[in-house]
């Protein structure tokens, strides 16, 4: 918040620690201190005086562009600014005195425009997640999502995949990936990059088969180059056919 009033931001201050979503993380006295604070704090929303030392709050503004702004709230005794106030894209622009339920309102407008904000960049994190590991020639990249990271594997880091249920595990050379896919989908997806499904439950990289050994009654086993054993059901003329083109 910023005000060259100590008491009107005692009052915002008492009004905003009573939201228990909200946390201040910066008071100031003159435009000057506002464009540090705001550059350094990076606040959600930001509560401006208009006539302030230093710097007014037309002029916070501007020395804060072209960073990304927070969410404007003006609060001033002064009306006759208001339209240059909404030209720089604030939410409200509150007159002094101004009630309790008047700036919870305005606090409110804030919130869901943030609720707005984070929406839409949700949905483009996921268009861009899509985008980058739709399938294309080569397999695509393979998205893994956890709680701490999203992490995209190229299909050649992989070793084998293994069917788990509705997940598949993903095996590469220090890792173990869970997602939620079919063996199928995923024998689909990463055909084109040199995998093949060797059993019912195991697509294998082609490019990682050391040996291929007879493990009796006509049936063979795959030695991987990471010393990994995998029995094969598929008939060895096929496995053959796919390592020739490869």
């Amino acid at each position: 918040m910023v005000d060259d009033e100590p008491l009107a931001r005692e009052r915002v201050r008492a009004i905003l620690c009573e939201e228990p979503d909200v946390e201040v993380v910066a008071e100031c006295s003159d435009g000057a201190q506002a464009v540090h604070a705001a550059r350094k704090h990076r606040p959600d929303v930001l509560f401006l005086d208009v006539q302030m030392p230093r710097l007014n709050g037309f002029e916070v503004l501007e020395a804060l562009r072209p960073d990304p702004m927070p969410i404007v709230i003006f609060t001033t005794a002064f009306d006759e600014h208001a339209i240059r106030a909404f030209e720089f894209n604030a939410i409200d622009y509150l007159l002094k005195p101004f009630t309790e339920a008047r700036f919870k309102m305005s606090l409110q407008r804030a919130r869901s425009r943030l609720e707005e904000g984070a929406q839409q960049v949700d949905q483009k994190l996921k268009t861009l997640l899509n985008q980058i590991s739709a399938p294309v020639a080569g397999g695509g990249r393979i998205c893994v999502r956890s709680a701490e990271r999203i992490l995209f594997l190229k299909p050649g880091e992989i070793d084998r995949v293994e069917a788990a249920g509705n997940y598949v595990l993903l095996h590469t050379a220090t890792e173990r990936h869970i997602i939620r896919e079919t063996i199928s989908a995923m024998e689909a997806r990463l055909a084109p990059a040199g995998f093949m499904r060797i059993s019912r439950s195991v697509v294998v990289n082609l490019g990682n088969i050391r040996e291929i050994q007879p493990a009796g009654s006509g049936r063979y086993s795959l030695l991987l180059k990471n010393g990994t054993r995998l029995d094969m059901t598929c008939a060895l003329s096929e496995l053959q056919a796919r390592l020739g083109e490869i």
